[in-house]
């Protein structure tokens, strides 16, 4: 695989989004942010910003994804349009890389958490690095494997996903650097 070929597939929002962003340009990678017209993001460089027939397409009824992910969310416009944008990032990326916290039941919370399930449902390549544990994880055959020292996960496909929580910690951004560098130097 050569990085010359590789794309990332993020939102360009605050936090784990940006930064991917900021190692895919560092090391050379293009970079893809799907948004939507009016969200505040970080990142500009390769902005993809859906229109209202893109941002339909990547629409959840929010009582399956209440179901799915055992809590409720709000059906604000502006969160459906980000959950919206999670589904063209997870949509395009072959694997799937996201920074944020599994919680008991086996998600991961937040929005993000909504881009691990639709991974999940794909049979897509899913890697999360939990901060509050400083650890990857890899969803198999329904559970979390966690990744010893000297395991962690490499990007294998050109086309992959970087997302994750706006509440990035020194743990998470130290993560998705050490990601790029195995990967990419």
């Amino acid at each position: 695989m050569r990085k010359e070929d590789c794309i990332l597939f993020s939102g360009g929002a605050q936090g784990a989004e940006a930064e991917f962003g900021i190692n895919a340009e560092r090391f050379g990678i293009e970079e893809v942010n799907f948004t939507f017209e009016g969200h505040k993001i970080l990142r500009h460089r390769g902005l993809r910003v859906l229109n209202h027939e893109e941002l339909k397409a990547g629409d959840v009824s929010m009582e399956y994804l209440s179901r799915l992910m055992n809590r409720r969310y709000t059906d604000s416009p502006v969160f459906r349009k980000i959950l919206q944008s999670i589904w063209h990032q997870i949509n395009n990326g072959q694997e799937i890389y996201v920074i944020g916290k599994i919680l008991e039941d086996k998600t991961v919370k937040g929005g993000t958490g909504w881009g691990a399930e639709f991974a999940k449902l794909c049979n897509k390549p899913l890697h999360v690095f939990d901060q509050d544990r400083s650890q990857w994880f890899a969803w198999n055959e329904g559970s979390w494997t966690g990744r010893k020292k000297g395991d962690e996960p490499v990007i294998q496909h050109v086309h992959f996903t970087g997302a994750g929580t706006r509440f990035l910690e020194e743990s998470g951004r130290k993560a998705v650097e050490e990601l790029f560098r195995r990967s990419f130097a």
